[in-house]
C-alpha cells in the first residue's frame, strides 16, 4: 500500500518487520509480499524521496552527499596507520538507500570470489546461485546495434538477466576521451574481459549502469521494487522511523523477537512482528542495532550499559572496505566534448536538466570504462609484495580470519582480478579542488581485496549516536603497497596511445608531478585515499566459533527469528562494485525466509 502513517504501522502486528528500506530491505519486502496472505512492514529512517530529480538524474555524482535527507555521512575515527586521517563514509538514507546515491556502476564479481563464501562454511552461497538470483533483479536492455558496433560490444556473449525489475543498460553517451582511454588500457596489455557480467571480469570492458534506457534516469530499489508494488495492501512502508532496538520475549534459550522499538517524530513506538524481524540497515548500522538489542561482544555491551542477551563476539568485527586513489588530468581546450565538471556551473547544470528531458546532454553520461586486474598485470613488483607476506604479522588472528587470509593469499598467487581501474570523465581527486571553468579526466585505482580489518561498534546506548567506525586502513601494509603500484600504473594511461595524442603533454592536476618518489606517493595516499563506500562483513556469515554472526540461512546466532539481509553478511570482500551483489543477497535471502530450498 502507499506509505503508511505511524498509527497505521503500530495498530496491528505484521508477519515480518524489516529494519531498513534501502537496497536490500525493499527487495525483501517486495518478495515477501508477493504472497497476499503475508503482511510486511518496512521501517526506514530517512524520507521517501520519491520522484526526486536529485536521485533520478544520473550525472549528479556526489551531489546527495552530506545532505541529511540522502546520506548518513558516517565519519571514521582517526586512522592510526594513515597519519590520523578522518574519512566520511557515504551510506544512503531514505528509500532505496545507497542504490539511490551511488555512482550507478553495475558489475559482478569473479565467480571464484563468490564460491569462496561457500568455502568458508556457507552451503548454497556460490556462483551458481548468485547468477540465479541476480537474474531475478536484472533487466538488461541492449544499445541499438549501430552503437554496439561503434563501441565493439559483444553483448550476445554476455550472460545477463533481461526480465528483472531493475533496469540496466549502457549509457547513451560515450565521449571520444573515454573511447581513447579504453583503447589505451588495451594497448597497455590489459585483455578484453571474457565475461564482464558472467563471472570473469578479468580485463577491461564497457560497463552497464543502473539506468532506465527509455528515460535515461536512475533505476534503484525504490523504482524497481517499491513503486511497482506500492498498491499492495500487505506491503507497508513507514519513513522517518529511526529504529532503537529489537524487542524480545522473556524466556530461556534462543531469543524470540516479538517486535521492533523505534522513534518517530520524537516519540517511541513498538511494532509487533509475529514471524520474523529482518535487519537490512547496512554494514555500518546493522551491527549497532544488534548491539543495542543486546546481541554482541560482552565488553562492548557492558561499556554502554546494555544488558547482554547473546554474547556474540563477531558483531561489528571483520569490517572490510574497498579503497581508491584518483589522479586527475586537466583537458586541453581543444577537447570540446562535455565532462561531468560542467555540473559545477549552475547555469550549465540547468541547461543540461532541460536537455535531459530530450534524452541528451550530461545526464546521458557517466562511468563507462572499467578494468579488473591481478596486481601482477599492473606492476612487476607484485610477486615481491605478496611473496613472504604474513597477514596479521605477529598479532593474534581469530580462526575465521585465518581462513579468510588463506583464501586471500590464494587469490593473489592465482592472479585473481582484485585491482580495478575506473575512467571518470570529470574531476575525482585530491587534494586541490578543481579550477573554475576547467574540464578533467580522472583515473581511479581501487583495491578490492583488502587485508586490513576494521570494526563498527556502538559507543552509547542512545540509538541516535552514530557508532564508532574504524576501518583500520593500512594496518596491513600490503594494502598501501598495492595502492602505490596501482598509482604508478594509472600514470601510464595518459602516456599511452591513442590517448596521449589526444591529450598532448599530460597536465597532471592532482597530485602533481612533484609527487614522485615512493615515499612521497605513499604520503599522498595516506592523506587523500578514498573509500569506494562498499563496507562489508560486519555481521559475517561464518560459523559461530569463527566469529560468525549469521548462519547460511542468515539467521542471527542465538535467536530463533532474527535475520540479517544486507552486505554486512558478506564474509569476504570481492572484486566488484557492491550493489549487484546486494541485490543477489536480498533475492536469495527472501527465498530463505520463505522457506524455499536453495540448492
Amino acid at each position: 500500500m502507499p506509505l503508511v502513517s505511524v498509527d497505521e504501522a503500530t495498530k496491528k502486528a505484521f508477519d515480518y518487520v524489516i529494519i531498513g528500506g534501502g537496497t536490500a530491505g525493499l527487495v525483501v519486502g517486495a518478495r515477501l509480499s508477493e504472497d497476499a496472505k503475508t503482511s510486511v512492514l518496512v521501517l526506514e529512517a530517512g524520507p521517501a524521496n520519491l520522484n526526486d530529480n536529485l536521485l533520478l538524474r544520473p550525472g549528479q555524482f556526489g551531489m546527495q552527499f552530506n545532505k541529511p535527507a540522502y546520506d548518513w555521512a558516517y565519519t571514521t575515527v582517526p586512522q592510526k596507520h594513515a597519519d590520523g586521517l578522518v574519512m566520511t563514509l557515504r551510506s544512503g538514507k531514505g528509500l532505496g538507500g545507497s542504490s539511490g546515491i551511488n555512482l550507478l556502476c553495475w558489475t559482478k564479481p569473479p565467480a571464484s570470489d563468490i564460491d569462496d563464501w561457500e568455502r568458508l562454511g556457507n552451503p548454497g552461497w556460490n556462483w551458481k546461485n548468485y547468477e540465479k538470483y541476480i537474474a531475478k533483479s536484472e533487466g538488461f536492455v541492449e544499445l541499438d546495434p549501430e552503437e554496439q558496433l561503434k563501441r565493439e560490444l559483444k553483448l550476445a556473449e554476455w550472460n545477463v538477466g533481461r526480465q528483472g525489475p531493475l533496469g540496466t543498460a549502457h549509457l547513451k553517451t560515450m565521449t571520444e576521451v573515454e573511447m581513447k582511454a579504453h583503447q589505451a588500457l588495451l594497448n597497455l596489455g590489459l585483455p578484453e574481459a571474457p565475461g564482464p557480467l558472467s563471472g570473469n571480469p578479468n580485463g577491461a570492458f564497457l560497463m552497464p549502469n543502473t539506468i532506465d534506457s527509455k528515460t535515461s534516469t536512475r533505476t534503484y530499489s525504490t523504482t524497481a521494487y517499491y513503486q511497482p508494488n506500492a498498491t499492495r495492501e500487505n506491503f507497508s512502508v513507514l519513513v522517518g522511523a529511526n529504529v532503537n532496538k529489537i524487542v524480545f520475549a522473556e524466556g530461556e534459550g534462543d531469543l524470540t523477537a516479538t517486535g521492533v522499538e523505534f522513534e518517530y517524530d520524537g516519540k517511541t513506538y513498538v511494532v509487533n512482528a509475529s514471524k520474523e524481524v529482518v535487519v537490512s540497515a547496512g554494514s555500518l548500522k546493522s551491527p549497532q542495532i544488534l548491539e543495542l538489542s543486546g546481541i554482541g561482544r560482552k565488553d562492548i555491551l557492558e561499556a554502554i550499559d546494555v544488558p547482554v542477551k547473546v554474547d556474540l563476539p563477531g558483531v561489528g568485527e571483520n569490517l572490510q572496505e574497498h579503497t581508491n586513489v584518483g589522479i586527475s588530468f586537466e583537458l586541453p581546450d581543444s577537447i570540446t566534448s562535455d565532462t561531468l565538471d560542467i555540473m559545477r556551473d549552475p547555469e550549465l547544470a540547468a541547461k543540461h536538466a532541460d536537455l535531459h528531458l530530450k534524452l541528451s546532454g550530461l545526464h546521458t553520461m557517466g562511468i563507462n570504462v572499467l578494468s579488473f586486474n591481478p596486481l601482477s598485470r599492473m606492476s612487476p613488483r607484485a610477486p615481491g609484495i605478496y611473496d613472504g607476506y604474513v597477514p596479521g604479522g605477529d598479532r593474534a588472528i581469530p580462526a575465521g580470519l585465518k581462513e579468510q587470509y588463506k583464501i586471500q593469499m590464494q587469490r593473489m598467487k592465482n592472479d585473481s582480478p582484485g585491482y580495478e581501474t575506473i575512467i571518470v570523465p570529470g574531476f575525482r581527486s585530491a587534494p586541490r579542488p578543481p579550477a573554475k571553468g576547467k574540464k578533467y579526466i580522472s583515473f581511479i585505482g581501487a583495491s578490492n581485496y583488502p587485508f586490513s580489518r576494521g570494526t563498527v561498534h556502538a559507543v552509547s546506548k542512545n540509538p541516535r549516536v552514530n557508532p564508532a567506525v574504524d576501518p583500520h586502513y593500512f594496518e596491513e601494509n600490503i594494502d598501501l603497497e598495492s595502492l602505490l603500484e596501482m598509482f604508478k600504473f594509472l600514470r601510464r594511461i595518459p602516456q599511452t596511445s591513442p590517448l596521449k595524442e589526444l591529450l598532448g603533454v599530460p597536465n597532471e592536476y592532482n597530485p602533481g608531478v612533484e609527487v614522485e618518489t615512493d615515499e612521497q606517493i605513499k604520503a599522498w595516499i595516506k592523506k587523500c585515499v578514498g573509500s569506494t563506500f562498499h563496507s562489508a562483513g560486519t555481521c559475517a556469515m561464518l560459523p559461530r566459533d569463527q566469529e560468525g554472526v549469521v548462519s547460511p540461512e542468515l539467521k542471527v546466532y542465538g535467536t530463533k527469528n532474527v535475520r540479517v539481509v544486507d552486505l554486512s553478511i558478506a564474509p569476504l570482500h570481492f572484486a566488484s562494485h557492491s550493489q549487484a551483489t546486494v541485490y543477489a543477497i536480498a533475492e536469495q535471502g527472501a527465498d530463505l525466509i520463505k522457506g524455499i530450498a536453495v540448492a
